[in-house]
């Protein structure tokens, strides 16, 4: 299994490398991009949520969350029914950074899965949900398929 890792590991480099050249000219790196995404995907996302979403500390986000607000690509809102809970918002500066990034990163799916035969989509969907967590497997579809409240 030693070529399936490698592989993994220079498509993961390729994949992220794209929007690394971008987020590097404004000062940003792969975490900026992580909680922009899903910023982005999820308006109105709890602190709480992310740091899940990301399995990360409250101290490497607070960091990255800081320049992230400090420099108007995320917005913080107080929560509706408890005052407390704050709601984070891309701004329109940063909704267009995370499509932008979200762009270069389809293209790169789209020419890869365009060269495979058959239902490579559905393949490839499977294949990612297999690499995931057995006890994380429904979590995670439920957030990436939200709008469809199904898994794929």
């Amino acid at each position: 299994m030693f070529d399936l890792i490698e592989l993994l590991f220079f498509a993961y480099r390729d994949f992220v490398g794209d929007p690394d050249r971008i987020l590097e000219n404004i000062g940003f790196g792969r975490a900026h991009h992580r909680v922009l995404h899903f910023v982005d995907r999820q308006p109105g996302l709890t602190i709480a949520e992310l740091l899940d979403i990301l399995r990360i500390t409250k101290q490497s986000l607070s960091r990255v969350l800081k320049e992230l607000l400090d420099q108007n690509y995320v917005e913080q809102r107080a929560g509706v029914s408890d005052r407390r809970q704050r709601l984070l918002y891309p701004t329109p500066e940063g909704r267009r950074l995370a499509r932008d990034l979200a762009r270069l990163q389809t293209e790169r799916f789209t020419r890869a899965l365009g060269g495979l035969q058959g239902d490579a989509r559905a393949s490839a969907v499977d294949f990612l949900l297999g690499m995931i967590d057995p006890d994380e497997r429904e979590k995670v579809a439920r957030l990436v398929w939200r709008e469809q409240r199904t898994t794929p």
